[in-house]
């Protein structure tokens, strides 16, 4: 019997996602994140090069929005695992509801062995150098800058399949 295998999937389930948060809010200690910020992270950490940084750990895809409500159930659904393993911690204030590094996520990004994994590590560090000294604004100005470029792209390619 073959296994159905959900390519779609693969690197954008609860797990997968998880991990790359764990990763990412360890490698930020003690800093935290509010959803949206972890939405925009996640996506940033396997297209680097859209930063400059290192290569892409993921291919490009033709639709490029990180910041839609599917990708932000999936985040919330990969917090909501991380939190009952304690894994990541949720903090509650004033502002809004933001995540943290747990006290097992260090052992638990410092199992990995992969190369993926490692690749994973040194690209939220990376992350976290280039966005170390950006204000909450300046983040939301990169991204709508980002953004923008996604939309003039995706209409520049809509445009051309029409006129085909």
């Amino acid at each position: 019997m073959e296994a159905i295998i959900n390519k779609s999937a693969t690197f954008n389930g609860p797990l997968e996602t998880g991990v790359r948060l764990v990763i990412i809010l360890n490698s930020s200690f003690p800093k935290n994140y509010d959803i949206q910020r972890l939405t925009a992270l996640d996506y940033l950490l396997v297209h680097t090069s859209i930063l400059g940084g290192p290569n892409d750990l993921h291919p490009q895809t033709p639709i490029k929005t990180p910041l839609t409500q599917v990708r932000r159930k999936i985040i919330q659904n990969a917090v909501s695992l991380l939190i009952s393993r304690n894994i990541i911690s949720q903090n509650i204030s004033p502002q809004g509801i933001y995540y943290s590094a747990g006290e097992s996520s260090d052992f638990f990004v410092n199992s990995f062995r992969t190369s993926y994994l490692k690749g994973l590590d040194e690209r939220a560090k990376w992350l976290n150098q280039y966005f170390k000294n950006f204000t909450d604004r300046e983040f939301e100005t990169k991204m709508n800058t980002i953004l923008e470029d996604w939309i003039t792209e995706f209409q520049e390619n809509d445009f051309n399949l029409k006129k085909a």
